[in-house]
Parts: C-alpha cells; structure tokens; sequence
C-alpha cells in the first residue's frame, strides 16, 4: 500500500498564496485616491468592455485585479447581495462595510480549502458619506484579509512603486483634476524612467457625493478625461526627422545609396557621348 503524500499545512499555505500573488503581479496596477467631493478609481486598462471598476450600489464601487472570470463572478455575487439587502430591508443597509465582510469571507473559505485553486484577485470595496471623514474604502486580498485604506491605496502590478510614488505627492482634499494627474502619473512612474499612458488606455470612475441623483458613480471618459488631463506631453515618442516624408508625399530626391537622381555638372549626359574612332583601312 502506497503512502499518500504529506505536505504540512504551513507550506501548502505558503504556496497558495504564492500561486495567488504571481497570478496578481501579472496584472495593471488600479489606484484609488480620495479626494475632495469623492473616491477616484484610475486604471491602465485598453480594453472598452471589460471593465475592472464598476457599480455594487448607489453609493458604493468595486473595483478588481487578477483574473477577469474570478472577480466578474464576484462582483456579480455583491451587486445581487446589495440588491436583496436593499430590498429586503432598506436601501441605507446595503453598507460597504457589509459588502467587504461577505467578500472577506467568500475569500478565506475558497484560500483555505484544499478542493480548489484560490482565487488570483484583490479587491476594492468604496463608499462615500455624506462628508470626507465618512468616507471608506477596504482592500481585500485573496486570502481573505481586510484593511481599511486611507488617504489613496494601490493593487496589482508594479503596486509597491506606485504606492510609493502616491506616498511622496498624496495631499488630502485634492480636486478631481489634481488627483487624477497624479494618479495616472503614478501609474507610468517606473524606476528608469517616466512614461505617458495614451488617456484612450486609461479607466477613470469616481463615487461623486455632489451628484444630484441617489447613484454616485460615474465613469470619466472621451473628451471630459481628456480635459481633466490637459497637457501631457507627447504620449508616443515622436518618429525621426530623417524617416519622415516630404509633406507632399514626394520622395527624397536621394535614392538608397545617395547618389543624385539628376545628372550634375560632372556626370555625362546624353548629348556629351564619347568620340568615335575613324574605322580601319
């Protein structure tokens, strides 16, 4: 009879969570940062259908990383909870507090288990007040731990330099105009050098308390995001002069090996034809 093989508890947790957090690292980093009306959410994000900050409730937003199947079931999972609460009761029950307990707990039963894989996500849970102090944001990684965020908290990707970045230039009570240039600024902050992120590759939403309607949420894009942006510089290095066409779309007047293409003062032409020898006798 064959022994089975034993793996102590401490190193099977151990290499869970490693499995988890390289599923995470592989992808962009979201930042969020509260400002001065509200929670900003900012992503390196190209794709336009698949979103990693969404709606859960009128004053609550969800925002993601890792696997797109994982945390999409999730967030299906908290809009139908908040859905049922508010219904079933009223709709100031259907608290972020709330919301982040039941995915701390969705979280820890499915790390913990042996049966499956655990899940390659962290998440945001935000809500506003009615002022700033009310406001809350939790993270909750894929093991199950919550924190309770202040000020600005990043996940995902390269979220040690960007949180660093956030550290040194963060100051409360910013205007959405300056919390979103420094967030997208973060995001393109490396340790060689400093990139610009095309606003067309960006995903902005913010929980906005000065909204007239019950629902805060709201997605920045097209022309608005752009303004907010302003002035970045060029987001694409700009091509070399000596590759560049004549703007009428002729060519140079140099072919491959610079030689002129026009005969000059030294180049015989067609009427300058060596002389011919008299025949033989």
């Amino acid at each position: 009879m064959s022994m089975p093989f034993y793996v102590s508890p401490e190193q099977l947790m151990k290499d869970r969570a490693d499995f988890a957090r390289k599923g995470i690292g592989r992808g962009r980093s979201v930042v969020a940062v509260q400002y001065a009306d509200g929670v900003l959410f900012v992503s390196e994000n190209p794709s336009q259908a698949l979103h990693k900050v969404s709606e859960i409730y009128d004053r609550i937003a969800f925002a993601a990383v890792g696997r797109y199947n994982e945390f999409e079931n999730l967030r299906i999972a908290g809009v139908r909870l908040a859905d049922m609460r508010g219904y079933a009761y009223d709709r100031r029950d259907v608290t972020g507090r709330g919301l982040a307990n039941a995915y701390a707990q969705t979280l820890g039963t499915i790390f913990s288990s042996g049966g499956e894989k655990p899940y390659e996500v962290e998440l945001f849970v935000a809500e506003i007040g009615d002022v700033a102090d009310d406001d809350q944001v939790y993270r909750l990684t894929y093991d199950g731990q919550v924190a309770d965020e202040h000020g600005f908290a990043v996940m995902g990707g390269a979220a040690d330099e960007v949180a660093t970045y956030l550290r040194g230039a963060f100051v409360p009570g910013m205007s959405l105009e300056d919390a979103l240039r420094l967030a997208v600024t973060a995001l393109g902050h490396t340790e060689g050098s400093d990139r610009v992120i095309p606003a067309a590759h960006l995903e902005v939403a913010v929980l906005d308390r000065t909204r007239t309607q019950p629902r805060k949420f709201a997605r920045i894009v097209g022309e608005r995001l752009v303004a907010l942006l302003g002035d970045r510089g060029p987001e694409e290095p700009a091509a070399d002069d000596s590759m560049i066409a004549d703007p009428a779309g002729a060519p140079d007047a140099t072919d491959a090996l610079g030689a002129p293409d026009t005969p000059g003062p030294d180049t015989p032409g067609p009427d300058d034809q060596p002389p011919i020898a008299p025949p033989l006798a």
